[in-house]
């Protein structure tokens, strides 16, 4: 196998996991540290993230490139809730539409960074960055077949 593409491997599986480990602590710090109660979707997001964590870090240590499918699948399924959930939240045709989510609901906002970054927005950003991780590294593996 070629040194350079061992690298590339290593750093975008590294890039991916990096992501999916910052989402979680900043999940966790949320609703841990800040006291923020997630809504459903907020739910959902995490489902999907936290295996990602140890599923990457598994295949750090084993040096197994070929988890693509796995993480593009979670990855990309988290990234669509993301999507939607940010929706609601900042299209108001949206908002109206929404199905109700629970004591909490998911058109809240704890925070508007720059009054466009919410925490649906910042999950949507760590799901693409794996997700593009993981399918530049699906195509890195399968010039190798």
């Amino acid at each position: 196998m070629n040194k350079d593409k061992t690298q590339q491997r290593e750093t975008l599986l590294f890039i991916a996991w990096a992501a999916s480990v910052i989402a979680m602590f900043g999940s966790l710090y949320f609703s841990e540290i800040q006291k923020f109660e997630p809504c459903e979707l907020c739910w959902y997001q995490r489902i999907l993230m936290y295996p990602l964590v140890i599923i990457q870090v598994i295949a750090i240590i084993k040096k197994d490139y070929h988890i693509t499918l796995y993480t593009m699948i979670l990855s990309g399924l988290g990234a669509l809730i993301s999507l939607y959930h940010y929706s609601i939240q900042k299209i108001p045709f949206m908002a109206d539409n929404a199905v109700s989510c629970g004591r909490i609901p998911c058109t809240g906002q704890y925070i508007n960074w720059f009054g466009f970054v919410t925490i649906p927005f910042l999950a949507l950003t760590a799901f693409v960055v794996i997700f593009i991780c993981s399918l530049l590294l699906w195509k890195i593996n399968k010039g190798e077949k």
